[in-house]
């Protein structure tokens, strides 16, 4: 792969600059205004990382967790173009280029979520569920529609994700001119496709990272088939996705401990008697892991020592800080000493694998998931998040199958229908036009996908109790 076209700014829909207009911003800078400004990444706000409907202040909600991804994937943006400018010494990275990934990171990282539905991730798996359920009973016409549709719009519902979503949303559901969504430069959408495989070619066994879940619609196929042959990845990851997905990781991973620290789901001994229970075996890994934990440690030590009133709290905050800086070496270490494998396409791994960060990272998985996703409050809102989706897909899809074909619909499938956004069905009969039967069915499915994707936190459940006269 080559950088020249890894960093391309064109856009699937042309801007013509008006004369005297005096915007000196390069393109991947006018991405970042397109997305802080648009209504998809406000409501980020209220949709869920990890506490659903939390009031605290203090407990991220996705649009937290995506500026914190976004500040460190600028960071490490800046981190590894200065290794390849200086170490690796790549002939064909020129110095302007560090300021394109820096700018390409941060609006990527503002957008990885941004397709990601109601309820945080267990919102996926209650849609993914729902369609392997409903799908086989459902008919269209006399026929099962698992039947009629095609295996890639099959599984594209059978393998439902949030990233997915997102390549969607930007390019095609913001309506911001036209249906070619923010129309947002093709460097950054290349960055944001995290699997560039189909719901057909998903293989979670094979080893690759590339491979475990999909990374684009049969609904989205010329788009993905454009970026490829434009950016040159043709099959591969796009570099930056790798430093995008290590931001993302370093982002959930510290940030899950600090929430449950500050929500009282795991104390201060607790984390450190986890910790020190997953200490790596491997020498190499042992004596960078013990000095992470000695750090927490003694950052208690001090916080007594000032007679603090919540010295666990204090310490861990500060610790976490801490911790940032590490991954962050440890994620610049991983891509340079991988560098020439990320640009073949060949590498498999993410950046940590391999590094002491390691086993810190899967430490840090493992004790979020006992002490905070396992927990009797977390599995309570799961339930009733499965309920929500349960009754919205069951509600929808049965209005949209029939919909726009010429048969009649009942006076309260209209009504279900009107309520979803003109802006979704717009886009829907856009690109429904002159499409065969089969696919406006796919295109109607995918219309109830993008609606529910589209709620926050807050009106799904509103929406729900408002359907069922629930006040």
């Amino acid at each position: 792969m080559e950088w020249n076209k890894l960093l391309c700014s064109q856009r699937f829909r042309g801007i013509r600059a008006s004369a005297g207009s005096g915007d000196l911003r390069t393109e991947f800078e006018k991405d970042y205004h397109r997305i802080i400004n648009s209504a998809s990444f406000r409501r980020l706000q209220d949709k869920t990382q990890v506490f659903p409907l939390d009031k605290s202040d203090f407990i991220r909600t996705r649009l937290t967790h995506s500026l914190e991804v976004s500040s460190f994937g600028k960071s490490l943006g800046q981190n590894i173009s200065e290794k390849i400018l200086r170490t690796v010494r790549d002939d064909s990275f020129l110095p302007e280029y560090k300021a394109y990934i820096c700018d390409i990171l941060q609006c990527a990282g503002l957008l990885h979520d941004i397709g990601n539905p109601p309820f945080g991730h267990f919102g996926e798996t209650a849609i993914r569920q729902w369609f392997r359920e409903n799908l086989p009973r459902l008919e269209f016409e006399g026929a099962p529609i698992e039947k009629i549709l095609s295996p890639q719009m099959r599984e594209d519902f059978y393998h439902f994700e949030g990233n997915t979503q997102a390549l969607r949303l930007v390019t095609k559901l913001h309506f911001l001119v036209d249906e070619h969504g923010m129309n947002l430069t093709k460097a950054l959408l290349g960055t944001i496709i995290k699997y560039p495989v189909s719901s057909l070619e998903i293989n979670k066994n094979s080893g690759n990272i590339k491979d475990k879940k999909m990374g684009y619609y049969y609904a989205e196929r010329e788009i993905f088939k454009d970026l490829q042959n434009t950016l040159g990845t043709e099959g591969c990851r796009h570099p930056l996705t790798f430093i995008l997905e290590a931001a993302d990781d370093i982002a959930y991973k510290t940030a899950d401990i600090e929430d449950a620290c500050k929500k009282g789901c795991i104390s201060y001994e607790q984390l450190v008697r986890e910790m020190k229970s997953r200490r790596p075996k491997a020498s190499a890994d042992v004596s960078e892991y013990d000095r992470i934990v000695d750090n927490l440690e003694r950052r208690y030590q001090k916080a007594l020592q000032r007679n603090l009133s919540s010295p666990e709290l204090n310490a861990i905050q500060n610790w976490i800080i801490f911790l940032q800086g590490k991954l962050i070496a440890a994620a610049t270490y991983g891509f340079t000493r991988n560098y020439e494998s990320i640009m073949a396409g060949t590498c498999k791994s993410d950046l940590f694998a391999g590094t002491y960060a390691q086993p810190v990272m899967e430490a840090l998985g493992e004790i979020a998931f006992q002490y905070v996703f396992c927990r009797e409050p977390i599995l309570k809102l799961e339930i009733a998040a499965e309920t929500i989706f349960r009754f919205l897909l069951d509600r929808f899809v049965d209005a949209a199958i029939y919909y726009d074909t010429g048969h009649g619909q009942s006076a309260v499938q209209e009504k279900l229908m009107a309520l979803i956004s003109d802006n979704y069905k717009g886009i829907y009969h856009i690109y429904a036009k002159d499409r065969d039967s089969t696919e406006k069915l796919y295109l109607r499915l995918l219309l109830v996908t993008d609606f529910i994707c589209g709620m926050t936190d807050s009106f799904a459940k509103s929406l729900y109790q408002e359907l069922n006269g629930i006040h």
